[in-house]
Order: C-alpha cells, then structure tokens, then sequence
C-alpha cells in the first residue's frame, strides 16, 4: 500500500499538502518523529485568534481512498493526547432502509488515546488491520 498525507500546524491557515507517496513504513516514522509537542506549545504561545489548527497529521492510502489522522492536544493535566479520525466505508441504509443500502464514506473519531495507543492504531491502519481499528469503535 502507499500513501500520501497532510500536516496541519497551529500557525498557518492553509493545510500542507505532500503528494509525494510514501510507505507504510514512512507513515510511522513521520508520526514518530512529528515535534507534536513543540508543535502544542506554538499554539498556546500566540494568540488564539491565530490559530488555526490543532497539530494534525492526515494520511490517505491512495488505494483505497481510506484515512486517518492524529490529531495532537492537551488534557486537563497537560499530558499530550491523541484524537483519531478514520475516514472508511460504510454500508448505510438508505431513506430508513426503504431503498435498501448503499455504502459511502464515513469518519469516526476517538478521542483522548495516550501517543503509544495512536501510534498503534496508526500501524493498524498501514497494515490494513482495519477491523482492530472499528473494533476500538465498538467499545
């Protein structure tokens, strides 16, 4: 599977887009190593009128148009956490079940998952182990 993704910072209006494909094997080493942090400190320094965005990264397999994304914040007691965002398909009924289903992409979201959970959830999705992924879902 490849990839390609975009990064949201705190400071800057427009979304980052990089088109460049990349590996699974990318995508955990750039969420690893991404300064989020560093990043959550910048948005608490400046004014919050000019931000923008909670640091986010959004990875998108090219082959199968699903996504995720992390997105970085702070807790009550100022410990980094993690929302997570899963764009996928889904079977939905259609007017109440009376035209039968159809399918049509669908985003769920997690919230407050320690950096290892996400980072987990992460591998789950370039593995394309998407059921551990709906399964945290279900809980």
């Amino acid at each position: 599977m490849t990839f390609k993704y975009s990064i949201c910072y705190p400071d800057k209006k427009n979304i980052e887009y990089r088109n460049n494909t990349i590996s699974g094997k990318d995508v955990l080493k750039i969420a690893e190593n991404y300064p989020w942090t560093q990043q959550l400190n910048l948005s608490e320094s400046i004014n919050q009128n000019e931000v923008y965005y909670s640091p986010s990264l959004d990875f998108k397999c090219i082959e199968n148009e699903r996504s995720f994304c992390l997105t970085a914040m702070y807790d009550e007691q100022k410990k980094l956490v993690f929302s997570i965002w899963y764009n996928r398909p889904k079977k939905v009924k259609v007017l109440f079940g009376l035209f039968g289903e159809s399918e049509k992409m669908i985003v769920d979201d997690y919230e407050a998952l320690n950096f290892d959970d996400a980072v987990k959830y992460l591998q789950y999705f370039v593995e394309e182990n998407y059921q551990k992924i709906e399964e945290l879902y279900k809980k």
